[in-house]
């Protein structure tokens, strides 16, 4: 059997671990009110109390069984930490720097976002089929919105190339230890958050209708997807050490795109010749990616899931993004850090 095809060590199914709540009724009609992606509710996970659409609830254990291959490659990020521009660079660097392909098919189609279906409410996406009625081709785009990416991956010959931004805990125990390659790459929150924010307005499947502010104290509360923050960075943060992880700060990839390029090359066992190296740090430049529809979420803006007069999907890239943080707000901001400093984790950012 070939590696592509083997499972490594989860035949039997395990049972999910963890406690999954709902979110009081209170803070669940106020986050509906901001967020009008999401229609049902909201749930927190396990100890760490991790954040989701109340889809999850469903859906817990079909992930945490996932079946891993040995060949696999996942990217694991919090969101907006490099994960779009990373999926690029390892899927390009693994398929002969195919720029041909990489333009023809979609990065969503390369490297599926794995989760992608607990955002997709089956309100929005009655809406969306009504918006497109009578386009066959954003009709089907719409249709496969929903499909649970850990069964459709389960169909694919050959490597696959996989985008989460689920913490390690929530992901199948044996990730770790069965040979797939994983990238980690972790962000400084102040970015992190900011670009968040402008996400959570851009898609449709989030909705989020209010101001910056409001924002920030629902994601320093840990009341958005994927939150807590700092216990996400903390468990990759602890797996720098795994011969089968890659934990990278995206501070210090914006600094020197060639030689992370060489790191990621020597991590995946892939060679590239230095000539075409040149080709890709152009390609990954922040200007060309943001004019390269393949990775900007093109096929979910055709059929009305980017919102106009949003900012793009790819932004701006950029390290030290804080002037959207006044006074009062930076003053908060220190002392959600210095709290999660001494209780999650005490990590320094390379700004």
């Amino acid at each position: 059997m070939p590696p592509s095809e083997r499972v490594q060590g989860q035949n039997t199914k395990v049972k999910f671990p963890y406690d999954i709540n709902l979110v009081d009724k209170e803070t669940t009609d106020k986050l509906l009110q901001d967020f009008t992606g999401e229609r049902t509710g909201f749930v927190q996970v396990g100890p760490k109390k991790y954040f989701f659409p109340y889809k999850y609830l469903h859906d817990a254990e079909s992930i945490y069984n996932f079946p891993v291959r040995q060949d696999d490659v996942f990217i694991v990020t919090f969101p907006r930490s490099g994960t779009t521009w990373t999926q690029e660079m390892v899927w390009l660097l693994c398929n002969q720097l195919d720029f041909e392909g990489a333009a023809r098919v979609p990065l969503l189609q390369r490297v599926p976002f794995f989760e992608y279906s607990l955002f997709v409410h089956k309100n929005i996406k009655a809406e969306l089929l009504e918006r497109n009625a009578g386009d066959d081709g954003k009709l089907r785009v719409v249709q496969d919105m929903d499909l649970p990416m850990w069964d459709e991956l389960q169909k694919v010959k050959g490597r696959r190339y996989i985008k989460t931004h689920m913490p390690f805990s929530l992901l199948p125990p044996n990730l770790l230890t069965s040979g797939c390659k994983i990238i980690y790459v972790a962000r400084n929150p102040k970015d992190v958050s900011v670009s968040f924010y402008h996400l959570n307005r851009l898609m449709l499947t989030q909705g989020y209708n209010k101001d910056w502010r409001t924002y920030w104290e629902y994601f320093s509360k840990n009341l958005q997807p994927w939150t807590p923050y700092w216990e996400h960075i903390k468990e990759g943060y602890e797996q720098r050490n795994n011969p089968n992880v890659m934990f990278m700060f995206y501070e210090e990839m914006t600094k020197n795109v060639p030689a992370v390029l060489n790191k990621l090359s020597s991590f995946l066992d892939v060679q590239v010749d230095p000539d075409q190296m040149e080709k890709l740090v152009d390609h990954l430049s922040i200007k060309n990616f943001r004019n390269n529809k393949s990775v900007n979420f093109d096929l979910l803006g055709q059929v009305g899931v980017c919102i106009n007069g949003e900012e793009g999907f790819i932004r701006k890239g950029k390290v030290g993004n804080s002037s959207d943080f006044d006074e009062e707000l930076s003053k908060k901001y220190e002392e959600w850090l210095e709290y999660n400093r001494k209780n999650v984790i005490d990590l320094t950012f390379p700004l």
